[in-house]
């Protein structure tokens, strides 16, 4: 079986379609590589995302090795896990062979390194329902994220039902794209650039009104410096509108 780093758009259905042509062809990829990465050193194999193929591997996670393990692979790609194509391929080989044995094995270490992933992703969505920011703009509610894993289209659900009447954007500065809804139908779209653009007076006086709430619940004796950024982490604050600029 030859040896590949198999080269594609990012996108799952892109993956998918790794997996597909690594069967077709009888291949074994030891790598996987965006088709905007540099070059690399191994022999490479450029794959175009087939709707159709990726359609075939994704059912077939269902129907040979369980619904469960389908919802795994698929929420696993979201994450910001150090060479994730080739872990859930390693488990999508095993799976198609062994059935849901694979998703069950706490002792394969790949295994292991993608629920952790999932855990941490899993975390960082809580927090960020928690942490978002909207500030009202022309009309709208604009903010934007910068997160470690790929949680806006697991967020967008929960934002598009909560302010369905309202109209939202939400910008992803990590990967790249945004999240619109118009009272509670929305879409995630690629957005290179993206400029929230100057605060009305109206909403100066709202970041105003938090920054001076954020510090009339201190206690100047019993500041907690550690305890603060347990409640509030610190990674949050550059695009949290009470430690946000006008």
């Amino acid at each position: 079986m030859s040896l590949y780093c198999y080269r594609y758009d990012g996108t799952f259905g892109g993956f998918l379609t790794c997996v597909f042509e690594s069967y077709v062809n009888k291949e074994l990829p030891t790598s996987f590589a965006i088709l905007s990465d540099g070059p690399t050193l191994l022999e490479e194999r450029e794959v175009t995302t087939h709707d159709a193929h990726a359609g075939r591997v994704y059912t077939a996670l269902a129907k040979k090795v369980s619904p469960e393990f389908q919802k795994l692979i698929e929420r696993a790609f979201l994450t910001c896990l150090s060479e994730k194509e080739l872990a859930l391929y390693t488990l999508i080989r095993r799976g198609l062979i062994e059935g849901d044995r694979v998703r069950r094995d706490l002792t394969d270490p790949t295994m292991a390194r993608v629920n952790l992933a999932l855990a941490k992703m899993w975390t960082e969505w809580d927090h960020l329902k928690g942490f978002v920011r909207f500030s009202e703009l022309d009309g709208a509610l604009v903010g934007e994220i910068e997160p470690k894993n790929r949680v806006l289209p697991l967020l967008a659900p929960h934002f598009a039902a909560r302010f369905s009447g309202e109209r939202l954007a939400l910008y992803d500065r990590t990967n790249r794209e945004i999240f619109l809804s118009d009272r509670g139908r929305w879409e995630i779209l690629p957005a290179e650039n993206f400029q929230m653009g100057p605060a009305g007076e109206t909403e100066r006086s709202f970041r105003a009104l938090w920054r001076n709430y954020f510090k009339a619940i201190t206690i100047e004796g019993r500041i907690n410096p550690k305890c603060q950024s347990t409640h509030m982490p610190k990674r949050y604050r550059h695009v949290m509108t009470e430690f946000m600029a006008d």
